[in-house]
Formats: C-alpha cells, sequence, structure tokens
C-alpha cells in the first residue's frame, strides 16, 4: 500500500477590497512578473472570493488566505489570519 504524496495548500497575501457580503471578503492578490525581454517587472492583480465566518475583517486590511473545499459556486478560499 502506497502513500500519497500530500497536496501543498496554496497560500496568498492581499488586501480586503469588499466585505459588503455576509460571511464571504474579496481579497485582491497582486504578484509581480519580469519581462523577459525589457527586465521590467509588471504587476498582476486577481481577486479571490474568501470565507469569513465572523465577518471580523473589513475593507483595507492585508490577510492571509488559503485554498480549502469549494464552499459556495466562487468560494473556495477561507481567511487565515491578518497581517500586521
Amino acid at each position: 500500500m502506497e502513500n500519497k504524496p500530500e497536496k501543498k495548500i496554496r497560500k496568498f497575501e492581499g488586501v480586503v477590497v469588499s466585505d459588503k457580503m455576509d460571511k464571504t471578503i474579496v481579497v485582491k492578490v497582486d504578484r509581480f512578473e519580469k519581462d523577459s525581454k525589457y527586465n521590467k517587472y509588471h504587476r498582476f492583480s486577481k481577486k479571490f472570493k474568501a470565507h469569513d465566518a465572523e465577518n471580523a475583517y473589513k475593507t483595507g486590511d492585508k490577510v492571509v488566505i488559503e485554498e480549502t473545499r469549494p464552499i459556495s459556486k466562487d468560494k473556495r478560499w477561507v481567511v487565515t489570519g491578518k497581517i500586521v
């Protein structure tokens, strides 16, 4: 019997851009990629809906989100903590 390798859980840091929904926040995650030709960095952003059970996080907070099982149609992330 073989042991399957554990799947690496993805974690991102981002900023809360919306907290208007109940138990859900929208987190904007920025990443930088270097252009191979011009050696300049470009910023790419993506928004993720994350589960916030206590409605504790407000717009402007820096948070850490972690991938989890699907909670709803769009939510596959859960907030694990706040960055001070």
